[in-house]
């Protein structure tokens, strides 16, 4: 292996607890929620499939367009998520869109607490790395925020580049910037999507769903690249 492409949201970060969202979100809003009322709204937000919940979307016609795109077309990206929180029971004006702006914010996300060292050990053994994302959102300042942009030798954005994992045009793109061929490539992520990049002969470690701050598996990346597996 000459090079690692790492997914974003699940791979090397998280968004924050769901009940720290909503609870600032209300904030935003003038309202103070109790701890439980809180509780409860981030349950009925999750349960809608929202984006770190680890739940399937609940997608309405009334959205299906903007979802399909939201992850080409910032507007589009805006509208999707909000549309989904706002169907949540107990969603008050102005909190899906709130929700929204922290979703977006680099204030908003955690990264794993395996993401550093991975990336200070891949980086010292001197490995290319690019950040792969399916995203309807500038990332470069989220990962800044975290203090891990320095490790990112190329961003491939689908919103930028105009496609979305698991087409391989955006992987080729990935392997083209960091002129490495997609055999000596792993692909670490967290879905079926991400492992589309086997498509074009790279290799693909899966990593489990896991919560904002958690230790999610990223330790096993250096010694597979070392191995070639």
């Amino acid at each position: 292996m000459e090079a690692v492409l790492f997914d974003f949201h699940g791979t090397l970060a998280q968004l924050e607890p769901l009940t720290r969202s909503v609870s600032l979100a209300a904030e935003a809003c003038g309202r103070s929620l109790s701890p439980l009322s809180v509780t409860a709204l981030a349950d009925a937000i999750g349960a809608q499939g929202w984006l770190g919940s680890g739940m399937e979307p609940r997608v309405r016609p009334h959205f299906a367009d903007a979802w399909a795109d939201r992850d080409l077309d910032e507007e589009s990206h805006r509208e999707a998520f909000t549309a989904l929180a706002a169907q949540a029971h107990g969603v008050f004006e102005g909190l899906a869109e709130a929700l929204y702006d922290r979703l977006a914010s680099p204030q908003g996300w955690v990264a794993f607490a395996d993401t550093l060292s991975t990336l200070v050990a891949l980086k010292a053994q001197g490995y290319p790395i690019a950040l792969v994302s399916n995203i309807g959102f500038d990332a470069r300042p989220v990962l800044r925020h975290l203090g891990i942009d320095r490790f990112i030798d190329e961003w491939v954005l689908s919103y930028e580049v105009g496609f979305c994992k698991p087409d391989e045009k955006i992987f080729y793109a990935a392997c083209h910037a960091l002129d490495v061929e997609p055999s000596r490539v792993l692909m670490v992520g967290d879905s079926i999507a991400d492992a589309g990049a086997g498509r074009i002969g790279a290799r693909c470690y899966l990593l489990p769903h896991s919560e904002a701050g958690r230790t999610v598996g990223l330790e096993a990346v250096l010694r597979l690249v070392r191995a070639g597996v």
